[in-house]
């Protein structure tokens, strides 16, 4: 078995392809929302994320096939005035679980950070999800809070539509 860990190109087809079958797949896994990505969205996705600054991708591949991915955006801590990423997705297909992908794709992601002068990575994660945050905390990830009198932060949303 051939494992490669390396950021996503998002110009380059094969890589094109993979991210969005990947994500495709994360979004109709329960954990995910349960449905699929439009075609509009499938087709776009690699080309939109290249315009944006500060987006990138870590793809795990598993001989040869497209088998992880994370999402990540680069931020700004105006407590610490040093960059951030947050990681906004992160997906292993369901046959490829258990080979510690994952944090060999958190790895990849920190590796980033550290050479971008980030001083934290953020993530959110679903309640129900244990797995993934017994993952996330093996990995060193834990809840945000100031002071525990005023508890954890929580993650919250407004669509626009």
């Amino acid at each position: 078995m051939t494992t490669e860990i390396r950021l996503a190109d998002y110009l380059n087809a094969k890589d094109a392809d993979a991210l969005s079958m990947l994500l495709n797949a994360y979004a109709t896994d329960p954990m995910g929302g349960g449905e699929p990505l439009s075609p509009e969205v499938q087709k776009s996705l690699a080309s939109k994320l290249a315009e944006i600054d500060g987006a990138f991708s870590v793809l795990a591949w598993v001989d040869n096939k497209p088998a992880g991915l994370i999402n990540c955006f680069m931020a700004f801590s105006t407590f610490k005035c040093k960059p951030i990423v947050n990681i906004h997705d992160v997906a292993v297909m369901s046959e490829f679980r258990g080979l510690g992908l994952s944090r060999l794709m958190m790895a990849k992601v920190e590796e980033i950070a550290r050479e971008r002068g980030c001083c934290k990575l953020t993530l959110e994660v679903l309640e129900g999800n244990t797995l993934a945050q017994a993952a996330y905390r093996n990995y060193g990830f834990s809840g945000y809070e100031l002071d525990e009198t005023n508890g954890k932060a929580l993650f919250w949303e407004m669509p626009l539509s």
